[in-house]
């Protein structure tokens, strides 16, 4: 079995920061311990393969618990295969993410999940796992979650939004919350008053208002909160906890507040692009817009210090990515002269750790809490801890080599995203991964890519750590 150690770095996860080196065997970490100690020179000299940390943190691989890869929507295709995507992620220090299958209209839930593990299978180049989307909730399908969650897909999204394509109504969401709260699953919702939304498009159209900036505009952040209280509200009638996808609104964050105040097991979820982007990216010039174009859409920037604080007091629990990229060239530009049909979505799986980090340098968050929003959490709420977001004796051994200090600037030139723009493009960032270990094996390591296709695995999942 061949051996690793990772030695001279500091240790970070959510609950601790240590000096300390880390033996891995095989795929998995066998021990830590402190450096300079007996047991730690013991490793030194035993002829394992050694990692030179020094100067660096040693964290957990980053789980992604939100991505979107081939992703069908508004007539194309998102634009990261899973090969790409994963390899791409991989890059960002992040080596584990839970896709969601799509149950199309009029087929089961089981050819939703089944279609998407044929896409992934041999392709990935981290581990990943999938949530399930309900597009149609019947007896049927409600009866397939039960088997699903007894072999690892332990959670269900459900829409608010999206009238004729994903949209459920009350009625439906009610009977899906009550089959969580009986099989285990956990029940997610994108919250947004769809209905509403469908009427405000129509108008702004026959107004004449078909530029990118009206995406925004009509998305009102009072109809994701009224979806969000109402989420909350069945939630509670079922039950059931709630995971709220893409917070990205001042007013929903307080709907989450209050029912967590209650004691309710409601959490919620944003994304970078909401930390780190606003309406002034929608209404940049000309289409450039459309770039910015996923929804919830992003809102004026004072809603920003609303979605920190709720990190900081873990009213929001994880940041995830949403990934779910469109080429601005030949998909974006379907909606030239109508806003409503620019697909919706946003490349970001690359970047997600880099940007939380440089959270850190400028003293929005501290070090453990950035593992803990995109590691160690997002691990616990999907049922992947201590397996993924962790190091610690017996996790897998996903580890990434930090280098806190490496400035880099972000650009469509140099990521590996497949996608012909960058939502971040020229931003400059302080920190990036170094060398990345998937179950032990190097991937990526000083600029190189050494992984391939077929590396990752699927990780079927338990059920949700974080309930009352």
């Amino acid at each position: 079995m061949e051996r690793t150690v990772i030695s001279g770095g500091l240790v970070v996860t959510a609950s601790e920061e240590v000096e300390a080196d880390v033996l891995v065997e095989g795929e998995r970490i066998a021990a830590l311990a402190l450096r300079g100690s007996e047991t730690a020179r013991s490793w030194a000299e035993s002829g394992a393969r050694t990692v030179d940390a020094a100067g660096h943190y040693v964290v957990p691989g980053g789980v992604d618990g939100h991505t979107h890869m081939e992703m069908p929507f508004g007539g194309t295709y998102s634009a990261d295969t899973f090969e790409t995507g994963t390899r791409a992620a991989a890059w960002g220090g992040t080596t584990t993410i839970v896709d969601f299958a799509v149950q199309g209209r009029g087929r089961s839930v089981r050819a939703g999940v089944d279609e998407w593990m044929a896409k992934a299978e041999g392709r990935c180049a981290i581990d990943y796992a999938f949530h399930a989307i309900l597009s149609d909730v019947d007896e049927s399908s409600l009866r397939e979650t039960d088997a699903l969650v007894d072999e690892g897909v332990t959670s269900f999204k459900l829409f608010m939004a999206y009238p004729g394509v994903f949209y459920s109504d009350d009625g439906q969401i009610l009977r899906a919350m009550q089959r969580g709260a009986s099989n285990g699953a956990l029940t997610m919702v994108h919250a947004e008053n769809g209905i509403a939304i469908d009427v405000l498009v129509e108008q702004a159209l026959a107004e004449g208002r078909t530029d990118p900036r009206h995406h925004g505009e009509v998305r009102k952040a009072l109809l994701e909160s009224e979806a969000t209280h109402r989420a909350v509200q069945l939630a509670r009638v079922a039950g059931s906890p709630l995971y709220v996808v893409h917070v990205s609104a001042r007013e929903a964050v307080e709907e989450l507040v209050r029912a967590r105040d209650m004691g309710l097991n409601v959490f919620g979820e944003t994304c970078p692009q909401y930390l780190f982007l606003s309406t002034d990216n929608l209404a940049e010039p000309g289409f450039e817009g459309a770039k910015y174009v996923c929804s919830t859409p992003l809102r004026p920037r004072e809603h920003q210090e609303h979605l920190w604080r709720a990190l900081r007091t873990n009213d929001l629990s994880v940041v995830s990515t949403d990934h779910c990229p469109f080429c601005f060239s030949g998909q974006k530009d379907l909606g030239v002269g109508d806003f409503s049909k620019i697909p919706n979505g946003m490349p970001g799986v690359e970047h997600r750790m880099d940007l939380l980090h440089q959270a850190v340098v400028e003293g929005r968050i501290d070090r453990r809490r950035w593992i803990e929003i995109a590691c160690a959490t997002p691990a616990r709420m999907f049922g992947l801890y201590p397996s993924k977001g962790t190091i610690s004796p017996g996790a897998d051994a996903d580890i990434v080599v930090y280098d806190p200090s490496a400035e880099h600037v972000l650009s469509a030139a140099t990521h590996h995203m497949n996608v012909d723009y960058s939502a971040y493009e020229g931003r400059r960032v302080t920190g990036r991964a170094r060398t990345v270990l998937s179950r032990g094996r190097v991937v990526v390591d000083g600029g190189a890519y050494l992984g391939e296709a077929g590396h990752g695995r699927y990780v079927p999942r338990s059920t949700c750590q974080y309930l009352i």
